[in-house]
């Protein structure tokens, strides 16, 4: 599976968060890391989420940039992740 760090910048809403993890949900990812911080004016969030899955980020970024109150939605980086069975067939 693939690993890619998604940076999400918002306005906050009681149920931003919410619906962020219900598109990832939705489109077949897999949380594997999250962190959420206001900024400094208490009227935006940064949401950075590692997420995994053998699809391809852009549909899920895609669809995160497309709810509302999302300002940018931004993929930072992507790394390969070895299941523990394919490490095994690799040893």
């Amino acid at each position: 599976m693939m690993q890619h760090n998604v940076s999400i910048q918002a306005r906050f809403r009681p149920e931003m968060l919410e619906r962020v993890l219900r598109v990832v949900r939705h489109r077949g990812f897999q949380v594997c890391a999250m962190k959420m911080s206001q900024m400094v004016n208490n009227e935006n969030i940064n949401i950075e989420l590692t997420v995994a899955s053998l699809r391809s980020v852009d549909l899920l970024s895609v669809q995160l940039s497309k709810l509302m109150d999302v300002a940018s939605v931004e993929v930072q980086q992507q790394t390969s992740q070895l299941t523990n069975q394919q490490k095994r067939a690799n040893a």
